[in-house]
């Protein structure tokens, strides 16, 4: 689902509001990306007050520092008409920067690939942090889909305009236990991509089951879990896979920084931050083995992906 259909945050302090604002390639100590934030700021207020028709207590018109804005949008109790309000001024942000984003990445003169090589940077300096905090990861690698795998991809999917490749750069990590599986995902979503940049809908999981998700959180966090059970859809399985196959996987709008050496003229109206598609897949150690075998080979779902290719090609896939 998408960010902007939730109705809480969850930062208990400011560095947790610092550590996400850095994930997302912003630095308060950085008088430009202050700046940065503000205009996006102003900008959602003017587009709720404008178009919404919504009046705004003066404290959140414009507080002294935004950061508290993520603060009163994770408050549980007290006063609720602030925690709603804080929630809709940052689903605009979310949704106005990550425009603005794709504004700038149409007008700045860098390629994707070394968008791309700036975005394996940041991972692998995160995939050595993960395996130096005892995570009992086994394995955390990427890899680049080829021209010719993207060429099979797009000629296999069942879209009409078959435009978007999400995983031209991959990534899977592997731990050594299923009940490893949590520590990970959430140390992931701490402190390698922002959690409202994964792509809605492009999500799957049938691995870690709600009931175990329920259990891990604090007490006060399951009662929003409790409408879920396990029977709900996982989100969409690749359909070449076998039927076994077993992985979490989902898709991020990665965050990258422009460099400074860019040529370029840059704002606080754009920023300076892109965004490049990267898919994440985590399992552990067994469920890795049993997905090479058997339906699940790698092989067998090349195969069963060029014979739709094939049939499309000879016959238009009827």
């Amino acid at each position: 689902g998408s960010v902007v259909d939730w109705s809480r945050l969850a930062f208990s302090g400011m560095d947790g509001v610092d550590r996400y604002l850095r994930l997302a390639r912003l630095d308060m100590a950085d008088p430009v990306d202050r700046d940065r934030l503000r205009y996006v700021f102003n900008e959602a207020m003017d587009y709720l007050e404008t178009h919404m028709r919504i009046r705004f207590p003066k404290y959140l018109r414009s507080p002294d520092d935004l950061r508290e804005v993520f603060l009163w949008a994770s408050n549980a109790g007290g006063f609720r008409r602030r925690q709603m309000l804080s929630c809709v001024v940052l689903k605009l942000m979310h949704v106005i920067h990550h425009m603005e984003a794709a504004d700038l990445k149409f007008k700045t003169a860098i390629s994707e690939e070394a968008l791309l090589e700036l975005a394996h940077r940041h991972i692998l300096e995160s995939a050595r942090q993960m395996q130096a905090e005892n995570l009992n990861v086994l394995a955390f690698y990427g890899s680049r889909k080829s021209r010719s795998s993207v060429i099979t991809k797009l000629l296999a999917k069942r879209e009409a305009v078959a435009a978007t490749v999400f995983d031209k750069l991959r990534y899977r990590i592997v731990v050594e236990e299923e009940e490893d599986l949590l520590p990970a995902l959430a140390w992931l979503t701490r402190h390698v991509f922002p959690f409202n940049y994964v792509i809605p809908n492009q999500s799957h999981n049938n691995m870690v089951r709600m009931r175990q998700l329920r259990e891990a959180l604090p007490e006060d966090d399951r009662e929003a879990f409790q409408q879920l059970d396990d029977t709900d859809d996982r989100g969409p399985k690749n359909e070449f896979s076998g039927k076994s196959y077993r992985t979490i996987n989902w898709i991020v709008d990665y965050p990258v920084r422009i460099p400074a050496s860019v040529p370029g003229t840059f704002s606080f109206e754009l920023g300076r931050v892109v965004f490049v598609m990267v898919e994440f897949q985590i399992l552990d150690e067994r469920t890795a083995s049993q997905n090479e075998q058997g339906e699940n080979a790698h092989d067998l779902y090349k195969a069963r992906q060029h014979r739709r290719v094939a049939a499309r090609l000879k016959r238009g896939g009827r």
